[in-house]
């Protein structure tokens, strides 16, 4: 069975760091791009970041640019989303999702239909 199961949320003063995780099961990891994607109480959910099966092409929102950082460990078929100076307005419930292929395309990767299989979510609360 495909999986991916986000974790490392949890809350943190404006200012602060966490790095959240995607573990992936049951399909070859190493051949997808792994989307971020993040949706607050009565918004849509918004792409955050994505990154390609080699790690070497990711896109990022302007809203998180220069902020937060996706990396990837196929040997641990685990991707990191490791997100500083947060902002309340960083608060959402983050998932990640499978890209539909290796390499997302620029002005796609963002939108949730790209994707075939999503993570539980796990909530990032920013608030002093």
């Amino acid at each position: 069975e495909v999986q991916l199961q986000a974790s490392g949320g949890g809350l943190v003063q404006p200012g602060g760091s966490l790095r959240l995780s995607c573990a992936a099961s049951g399909f070859s990891f190493a051949g997808y791009a792994v989307g971020w994607f993040r949706q607050a109480p009565g918004k849509g959910r918004e792409g955050v970041s994505c990154i390609s099966s080699s790690g070497g092409r990711n896109f990022y929102s302007a809203s998180v640019k220069g902020r937060f950082t996706v990396s990837r460990e196929d040997a641990e078929d685990t991707v990191y989303l490791q997100m500083n100076s947060l902002k309340p307005e960083d608060t959402a419930t983050y998932y990640c999702a499978r890209y539909l292929g290796s390499h997302p395309i620029a002005g796609l990767w963002a939108t949730p239909s790209q994707y075939d299989t999503w993570g539980q979510g796990t909530q990032v609360t920013v608030s002093s």
